[in-house]
């Protein structure tokens, strides 16, 4: 089996690499092939693979390339994790945006149109090239905005699905709370990436008894101060939104916070510096603490568990070797609405379980959604709609439509003044503007 990972290069890729070399038994990888521009960071990076998987046994063959064409040749599945920019774009979608008093952020709000905007047709581009190197390949998106760049993906009729480690990360921290194995939790999880819901949490599987009353009476405080949402917030859901809610229901005080402390743009990229210094040293054969606070925590367990159900190598459930996010071969994973909400068009990218296996994730049944979030699914649906359309055929009046649709904008004034800057500062990336 040959894996192939666009974005290589990344701080992350230590992540995923000790995921693949634990759970090979889960994830059978013959060649692995890094891909990426930057060759001083591939570099260090291919060396500490071929080092983490020579610690764990694993006998996979470990390659690096700048060349995309050669690196996806015969792969069977892609993992895109790519930055249009690097990290002084993500500290622009930081930063102008607050000079409009909005949300400054990388996925949510302007800066989220930003990055999709840079990035949606730099992936169409590499997915094409993956269609011609082998049209039965599966692409696997970890780059954001997922829900938008995976529906650029899906309507331009390429073998896609969306990952992200927010329910994976849930699973592991509630599990932890009531003692369990995370394989014995199944989270009803609802919503698009980076907007979900966790509406239940079973014992077991979809069926399962649901142990989410208890965890909120007796756990709720500390599930609370981790989200940096009142107790009371969580309570009157009944439910635990993911802490990119925070971003909708604190917006100002996100704002004001935002605006008095250096960006988490800034954080990484001193991050990064120290761990490319740590990458560096010949004796280091896994992955670094540091490595945690970086992000995308459980990553690597959640693209083995998906890569596995996708190439008929079976994932997940309490079996598994990696414990993923679900039951049997059901996991959590952006793909295509075909009807599981809806109130939403069936081309929408939704993110809920999904029964996985080589044919593509089918999502599970989700109940009648409450209107308090069916309500902002819908309106944020509508302004993903108006993001691609924007990332597609480019124009200023697209971005501005996109912005003045987005539910922590919607005004005006402040549409006209973000659409300004995302232009003026992405300029660079967009041909058209």
């Amino acid at each position: 089996m040959k894996l192939a990972v666009v974005g290589g290069g990344s701080t992350y890729t230590p992540e995923l690499i000790d995921g693949f070399a634990r759970l090979r038994d889960t994830l059978p990888v013959g060649e692995l092939v890094l891909i990426d521009p930057a060759a001083e960071r591939l570099g260090l990076i291919g060396a500490l693979a071929r080092r983490i998987f020579s610690r764990q046994g694993h006998p996979a063959e470990v390659t690096t390339t700048g060349d995309l064409d050669a690196g996806v040749e015969g792969a069977d599945a892609v993992l895109l994790q790519l930055r249009v920019g690097g990290q002084a774009a993500r500290l622009g979608d930081e930063t102008w945006p607050l000079e409009c008093g909005c949300i400054g952020q990388e996925t949510t709000g302007a800066g989220g149109l930003a990055k999709a905007l840079r990035t949606v047709p730099v992936v169409l581009d590499i997915a094409e090239r993956v269609r011609r190197a082998n049209p039965d390949a599966w692409i696997i998106d970890f780059t954001n905005p997922v829900g938008i760049v995976t529906r650029a993906l899906l309507r331009a009729g390429h073998k896609a699905v969306g990952l992200c480690n927010v329910a994976i990360g849930l699973q592991r921290r509630f599990a932890a709370l009531l003692g369990l194995a995370p394989a014995d939790l199944h989270l009803d999880h609802v919503g698009l990436n980076h907007l979900t819901w966790e509406l239940g949490v079973r014992r077991g599987g979809p069926a399962g008894e649901d142990l989410l009353p208890g965890l909120l009476a007796e756990h709720g405080e500390a599930v609370a101060a981790e989200l940096r949402l009142p107790h009371a917030v969580l309570d009157r859901l009944g439910a635990v939104p993911s802490y990119y809610l925070r971003y909708f229901y604190a917006h100002d005080e996100v704002v004001r916070e935002l605006g008095g402390k250096p960006s988490r743009a800034a954080e990484v990229a001193a991050m990064e510096r120290e761990l490319l210094a740590l990458y560096a040293d010949p004796a280091l054969d896994e992955k670094p603490a540091l490595l945690a606070r970086r992000g995308g925590a459980f990553y690597s367990e959640a693209a083995v568990d998906l890569s596995a159900a996708l190439l008929g190598n079976g994932a997940g459930g309490p079996g598994s070797s990696s414990g993923g996010p679900a039951a049997g071969s059901v996991q959590v994973v952006n793909t295509l609405n075909n009807g599981t909400l809806p109130f939403l068009p069936d081309d929408a990218v939704v993110e809920v379980q999904a029964r996985i296996d080589p044919s593509g994730p089918v999502p599970l049944g989700v109940p009648r959604l409450d209107p308090l979030y069916a309500g902002l699914i819908g309106h944020v649906t509508a302004y993903e709609d108006l993001a691609l359309d924007a990332a597609l055929r480019g124009g200023r009046e697209r971005v501005f439509r996109a912005l003045l649709a987005h539910p922590l904008i919607g005004q005006f004034d402040r549409a006209e003044g973000l659409t300004d800057r995302l232009l003026a500062h992405n300029k660079d990336y967009l041909p058209w503007a």
